[in-house]
């Protein structure tokens, strides 16, 4: 089973307002805040961007998390570097890490365990 496309945009930011007033001048609509700083956007049915704000001193960085069906059925080929194999989250999907050519992390995220 290979993955069925983008599930989610992880966004870091310095500035939680003014990246949320980007975002919706864009055509983003806030879903969910924290009131900490960060919050769930979404546009249509197209993939979540998930926005947190992070310290003046550390560059913020994005992450793309692909949608995978059944984390069960997965199984990442031998071009696919494991970093962590799939483990229950605390915001009720499953995630597993996977490492490109370049070093870049990936997220593959799955509905939970029925």
């Amino acid at each position: 089973m290979a993955t069925t496309g983008v599930e989610a945009v992880f966004l870091e930011t310095h500035n939680w307002g003014r990246a949320a007033r980007f975002l919706q001048a864009l055509g983003f609509e806030l879903e969910v805040s924290t009131g900490d700083g960060s919050g769930v956007f979404r546009n249509g049915g197209g993939a979540f961007l998930v926005v947190a704000e992070v310290p003046e001193d550390r560059e913020p960085g994005v992450q793309v998390a692909l949608r995978v069906p059944d984390a069960d059925a997965f199984h990442a080929g031998p071009d696919v570097e494991v970093v962590t194999p799939f483990e229950d989250t605390h915001y009720g999907t499953r995630e597993m890490t996977v490492r490109d050519p370049d070093g870049r992390l990936w997220s593959l995220q799955a509905p939970a365990k029925g």
